[in-house]
């Protein structure tokens, strides 16, 4: 066993120790490793020694000629901070680049342009952070990647699938929502706490999914295949949250657009912040800005609901109410007339009319009996003084042969001929004794 005065290889006793600390607080300079591999665990470096050595070794790096592709680009005051992404494999490297620099830049430098520049590798002592300087820009073209992008959009488009036509309009209160997300993700905690808080009773069908890398396309669209094969889904929603260029590129596949195209089931897009805008928005039937925008857009917010059914109730109710009052102001002055207040005025008005018409009819009749009466008799009168029997009356006779026809011409008859003569009153038989051709 050792004691406290022995000391193990490697180790400080407690007196050297005590020592050591003495040592240190009388000034004495504590003697440091020249080289890396020559500090210990008795003989360590302060921190900023290693800073400071490594800040050291990276300044002496040569600038080197890089060929790249713009996959972000964000300008802050007088530095723009630009990630760069190789033109083959998978790499990516942040690099910052001063005003100055940016403003010697020939042309526009964009989301997918390609460039050609100076990187610098810096080291930042205080956090230990190692940055990529930037300088003497040269753009080159458009980036093969957002090439290959733009030609599909002009492809998918040509075929109909951006059609405004052909999205379908959500449902007002969905029985349940899919929601494809990634893993644990602040995404689905947005989409799903947005819209319970709109619409407390949604229910959720997630499935978590990669939505990233190589395999996200493949575990993305099984899942949209799978809840749009369910009958209670009434709306799939897929989501994810920020992310570089580079990570949002599965979502424009030409695999995932097809798919979000032919679903059945109307498809929410929210991918990303505001800016980014892979293909996959443009096929969905709806594009919400931010998985949290998606949460709000997908089911009612319960509270206007009420709003608009006390709204509406409150417009009905008044709508009856006035209704009921203007019949009930109709019936009111209904009931003030007159003809209401004394019916029996009006039966004795109607009576008194009735006996008037009444008297005027029986007047008008004894009148036109009066009138048909004198007409009569003139008609009698005339008819009389007209009469053969009139004329009878004044002594005339009327003669006829046997077979009853009036005698006009006595020429007609013959001597010994029996002939009858009708006087005004009575007639008699005769015989024709002589036939005179002249009157005498």
């Amino acid at each position: 066993m050792n004691s406290f005065g022995d000391s193990a290889p490697g180790h400080l006793t407690l007196a050297q120790l005590q020592a050591q600390q003495e040592q240190q607080a009388q000034g004495a300079p504590r003697q440091l490793a020249e080289r890396a591999g020559q500090t210990s665990v008795d003989n360590p470096w302060p921190l900023h020694v290693l800073s400071n050595k490594m800040h050291e070794y990276i300044a002496r790096c040569v600038p080197t000629w890089v060929e790249g592709q713009i996959i972000e680009l964000n300008h802050r005051g007088r530095v723009s901070y630009v990630t760069l992404r190789d033109m083959e494999q998978e790499v990516s490297v942040s690099v910052t680049v001063w005003g100055s620099e940016m403003a010697k830049v020939q042309g526009q430098l964009e989301r997918g342009s390609r460039v050609v520049l100076q990187l610098k590798p810096d080291f930042w002592v205080k956090t230990g952070r190692l940055s990529m300087q930037g300088s003497h820009i040269k753009p080159v073209g458009v980036g093969s990647m957002l090439e290959l992008i733009e030609q599909l959009r002009a492809k998918l488009q040509a075929e109909g699938l951006f059609s405004p036509e052909r999205k379908r309009p959500l449902p007002l209160l969905p029985r349940r929502v899919g929601l494809i997300t990634g893993r644990d993700s602040d995404a689905m905690k947005d989409v799903i706490r947005n819209a319970s808080l709109r619409w407390p009773a949604v229910d959720f069908e997630v499935r978590e999914v990669a939505v990233q890398g190589v395999n996200a396309v493949a575990q993305v669209t099984a899942a949209l295949a799978e809840l749009d094969s369910r009958d209670d889904v009434d709306v799939i929603v897929i989501a994810r949250g920020g992310g570089s260029f580079e990570d949002l590129l599965p979502f424009s596949e030409e695999a995932m657009v097809r798919a979000v195209a032919a679903a059945h089931t109307p498809v929410v897009s929210a991918i990303g912040h505001e800016a980014d805008s892979p293909l996959m928005d443009h096929a969905a039937d709806l594009r919400a800005s931010t998985p949290t925008d998606a949460g709000k857009r997908i089911v009612p917010d319960v509270r206007e609901e009420r709003e608009l059914f006390a709204s509406v109730r409150y417009q009905l109710v008044r709508a009856v109410e006035q209704l009921v009052s203007a019949e009930r102001y109709g019936l009111a002055q209904v009931r003030s007339r007159p003809v209401l207040a004394n019916p029996g005025s009006a039966l004795l008005a109607r009576s008194e009319d009735i006996e008037r018409l009444r008297a005027r009819a029986a007047s008008a009749a004894v009148h036109r009996l009066a009138r048909d009466r004198d007409l009569i008799s003139q008609l009698r009168a005339r008819v009389t003084a007209l009469s053969p029997q009139q004329t009878l009356e004044r002594g005339y006779a009327v003669m006829q042969d046997a077979s009853g026809q009036l005698v006009r011409d006595a020429r007609t008859l013959h001597e010994g001929q029996n002939i009858s003569v009708r006087a005004a009153v009575g007639a008699v038989d005769a015989a024709v004794t002589a036939v005179h051709e002249k009157n005498h």
